[in-house]
C-alpha cells in the first residue's frame, strides 16, 4: 500500500473513531432518535442525486436499511443517550464481527475456522470484562442495548454479504434514505412533537456541525473512501485498520469529553481488539457444501463483507 493510500486508510479509521465523540456532543442538541435521522437524512441528500440508480434489488436495501438504520444506529444512540460512554462505545460496538460470524453459520452455513472461534471466545471475553468495568461505572441497561446494537450490525451484514453490490457507495446512501421515515416517526411516538420542535428551534451552529460531520464526513466520506481503498487493495490489507478506530474512539473522548480510562479498559480494549482481529483476519472456514462464484461476485462480497459502515 502506498503511504497517501496508507494515510488515507488511518484518516478514516480516525474520523470513524472520533464520531463517537460526536454523538456524544450531538446527544446534548437532539433526542437520540430525531439525532439519528436527521443524520442519514443529511446524508442521502443530495448525494442520492449523484450516485444514480440502485444497483441492488430493493428489498435489500429496505433490509438493510431498516436493520442497519434504524435498529443498530437507534439502539447506539438511545444507549449511548441512557449513559454509555463515547469511548467504550466505540470498543464494545467490534463485536459486531462476533455476531457477524455466529449469523453467518446459522443463515449461510459458514463454519468458522479454529483461530476465528478462538477470536470470538476472547473478544466475548473482553466484552464480558467491559461489562464489569461498565457496571462499576455507569448503568447496565445502557451497555444491553449497545450490545444488541453491534448484534444488529452483524444482521446487517450478512444481509449486506447476500445483496454483493457492486458499487458499496452507492448502496450505502440509498440504504441511508430508508430509516429517515421509521427515526422520524420513533422519535414523535416516543421522545414527543414537543422535544424535537424544542431541539429544532433551539439549532445553532455545533448542532448543525455535529449533523455534518456524521452525515458527511463519516458516512458519505468515511464509506466513500474505504470502497475506494477496497477497489484498490486486497480486504485483508484494508480491513485490519478497521482496529483501529476504538483506539482513536477511546482517544478522543478520554481528549475532549475527559472519560477515564481505567485497568479495566485497558484490559477490555486488548482482548476485544485482539479477539476481532482474529475473528476479522483469519481465516473463513468451511461452508457444507462447496459453493463457486464468478470474479464479480467475490469482489463485491468482499467488499460488502469488509466495507462495513461505521458509526
Amino acid at each position: 500500500m502506498r503511504p497517501a493510500h496508507l494515510l488515507l486508510a488511518v484518516l478514516v479509521a480516525a474520523v470513524w473513531g472520533v464520531n463517537f465523540t460526536v454523538i456524544e456532543i450531538g446527544l446534548g442538541h437532539f433526542p437520540p432518535l430525531l439525532f439519528s435521522a436527521l443524520r442519514f437524512l443529511t446524508a442521502a441528500v443530495p448525494a442520492v442525486l449523484f450516485v444514480g440508480r440502485p444497483k441492488v434489488a430493493w428489498k435489500w436495501i429496505v433490509a438493510v436499511g431498516l436493520v442497519l438504520g434504524v435498529a443498530k444506529f437507534g439502539l447506539l444512540f438511545l444507549g449511548m443517550d441512557a449513559g454509555m460512554p463515547a469511548g467504550l462505545s466505540s470498543l464494545v460496538l467490534q463485536i459486531q464481527s462476533v455476531f457477524t460470524a455466529l449469523i453467518a453459520f446459522a443463515v449461510l452455513g459458514e463454519r468458522p475456522s479454529r483461530p476465528r472461534a478462538l477470536g470470538m471466545a476472547v473478544a466475548l471475553g473482553g466484552v464480558a470484562l467491559a461489562a464489569v468495568d461498565e457496571g462499576t461505572a455507569g448503568p447496565l441497561g445502557a451497555f444491553a442495548l449497545v450490545i444488541t446494537a453491534a448484534a444488529c450490525w452483524g444482521l446487517s451484514n450478512v444481509l449486506t454479504r447476500k445483496a454483493s453490490p457492486p458499487d458499496a457507495l452507492n448502496f450505502m446512501v440509498w440504504v441511508s434514505t430508508v430509516p429517515v421515515l421509521p427515526l422520524l416517526g420513533l422519535s414523535v411516538l416516543t421522545e414527543g412533537p414537543s422535544r424535537d420542535l424544542a431541539a429544532l428551534r433551539a439549532l445553532d451552529w455545533q448542532g448543525v456541525g455535529v449533523v455534518l460531520y456524521v452525515a458527511w464526513i463519516t458516512t458519505v466520506f468515511g464509506f466513500g473512501a474505504w470502497g475506494w481503498l477496497l477497489r484498490r487493495h486486497p480486504a485483508s490489507t484494508v480491513a485490519p485498520f478497521s482496529l483501529l478506530v476504538p483506539v482513536f474512539g477511546m482517544s478522543s473522548a478520554a481528549l475532549f469529553l475527559g472519560e477515564q480510562l481505567t485497568p479495566l479498559r485497558w484490559g477490555a480494549a486488548a482482548l476485544l481488539v485482539g479477539g476481532v482481529a482474529l475473528t476479522s483476519l483469519a481465516p473463513a472456514g468451511t461452508r457444507p457444501s462447496e459453493v463457486v462464484v464468478d470474479e464479480r461476485e467475490m469482489r463485491s462480497t468482499t467488499a460488502a463483507g469488509s466495507g462495513r459502515l461505521q458509526p
